[in-house]
């Protein structure tokens, strides 16, 4: 069992408090990954989990004990770092096996848990070859197996595959997927690309400016984002904004005049909505579609052509970077002039204040 709670967490360097009260319950074999743009804090958060950062104050419980005051080596964590760091005068299987021969493990105990590593690895062939003979994703498998070989309770990786090429990247995300439901190990993950955490995680983590935006799994934060910036960043592409003011409340539903005037109707809880309140309209790249009865017209600026899917960057709304995501075989060419039809599935309502305007009243009336 490995559970971990964090309870008012904070850090603070001097006057300047970097992680701001996090609060967060991490399940026994969970895949949870901390995502957020630069300086947010979620490195610093994952340090002070691993032990290498003081505890300002608050508390971080692993299977219910407070650990606030245990030293890294005691709490029963593995860390894989961006950085490799193996040392380059060892083998493979001496790099796996060096933090257990410091533990003074019997040498056939070492060695098997070596072997074990390296299976599930697939690093067997290359156990007597030096980092500087193996290729990036090699060294980075490498550096998960000195982790396996001490068998932690929880896995931390800080941003282990930033260094790797885009393909290496990919591939790397579909071998940690398979390590964790291979080792039913409890591992929590940093990133910035949200990418990764999409692919990757049971529940996500999304951080900002050392507070949590939001929790939940890929689909609850893509579908149903708390908030302008979990909006922004969850999703590739990103979601489109627009500002829009209210133009005509019905039971359930609410219409929306967009900058070139057209109307919208969307189904939304309407408590607190009037005529004239300035909103911000979140549409999804798929919820857009080529219609010629559609609202938005506009020109296209820029095609990206996927192969099973195209990006369109469209002109429109006052705007030059709209996106549009539609069938990969559409001859659609750039400088056409287009109409766009909204899906309002796909679409979501800010308030002022950047909190999402619920649905719920929206899908009765649909019923």
């Amino acid at each position: 069992m490995a559970t971990l709670s964090l309870r008012n967490l904070k850090k603070a360097y001097g006057p300047v408090e970097v992680i701001k009260g996090i609060n967060l319950d991490i399940v026994d074999r969970e895949f949870v990954v901390f995502v957020g743009p630069s300086g947010c804090g979620k490195s610093t958060l994952l340090r002070m989990i691993a032990g290498l950062e003081e505890i300002t104050s608050g508390e971080l419980m692993i299977d219910e004990k407070r650990v606030n005051e245990v030293g890294p080596a005691d709490r029963g964590l593995a860390m894989v770092f961006q950085s490799y760091a193996l040392y380059p005068h060892m083998t493979v299987a001496q790099n796996m096996g060096f933090a257990l021969r410091l533990a003074k493990v019997p040498k056939t105990e070492r060695d098997a848990k070596v072997a074990e590593a390296a299976r599930i690895l697939q690093l067997g062939p290359y156990l007597e070859r030096k980092p500087k003979d193996l290729s990036g994703g090699q060294r980075q498998r490498v550096a998960i197996g000195r982790a396996i070989v001490r068998d932690p309770k929880v896995f931390l990786f800080d941003e282990p595959l930033s260094n790797l090429d885009a393909a290496l990247r990919g591939q790397m995300r579909i071998e940690l997927s398979r390590l964790h439901d291979d080792l039913n190990a409890t591992m929590i993950y940093v990133t910035h690309d949200q990418i990764e955490a999409m692919t990757m995680a049971d529940k996500i983590v999304v951080l900002q400016a050392g507070r949590i935006e939001q929790v939940g799994s890929p689909l609850e934060l893509y579908h149903n984002p708390a908030n302008l910036f979990v909006a922004g960043f969850i999703g590739s592409p990103r979601m489109n904004m627009l500002p829009v003011t209210v133009s005509g409340i019905g039971p359930g539903s609410v219409e929306v005049a967009l900058p070139s005037g057209a109307r919208v109707l969307l189904p939304a809880d309407t408590g607190g909505l009037h005529d004239g309140l300035a909103l911000t309209l979140g549409i999804r790249p798929e919820a857009l579609r080529l219609d010629p009865a559609g609202q938005i017209t506009g020109e296209v600026m820029l095609v990206e052509r996927l192969g099973g899917l195209t990006l369109l960057h469209v002109g429109a709304e006052g705007r030059d970077d709209l996106i549009v995501q539609i069938e990969g075989s559409s001859p659609v060419e750039m400088h056409q002039h287009v109409q766009l039809a909204v899906e309002y599935t796909g679409c979501h309502l800010f308030g002022a204040d950047g909190l999402t305007i619920q649905k719920q009243a929206l899908q009765t009336a649909a019923a």
